[in-house]
């Protein structure tokens, strides 16, 4: 049986390889990703979305996708 630990701290890649990193650093890296994607337009960034979360979150992620990142690709497993 594997035993799994839990993560306490960011961790980012660099050179292929996870390093720990600073909440401030994986947040701008995290956000420079986001903005790369919107840049390349809206077919590069695509969402889905589940089920479970209330109506608003769904909303709140589809207009993040479209608004914000420019891309009608989201979908989620409520039309199931």
């Amino acid at each position: 049986m594997r035993k799994y630990q839990r993560l306490t701290q960011p961790l980012v890649r660099e050179r292929g390889q996870l390093r720990p990193a600073s909440w401030d650093e994986a947040l701008n890296r995290a956000a420079e990703g986001l903005d790369a994607a919107r840049r390349r337009g809206g077919s590069s960034f695509g969402m889905f979305s589940c089920s479970k979360a209330t109506n608003e979150v769904n909303y709140m992620a589809q207009k993040f996708a479209r608004v914000v990142l420019g891309s009608n690709n989201i979908d989620s497993c409520n039309r199931t």
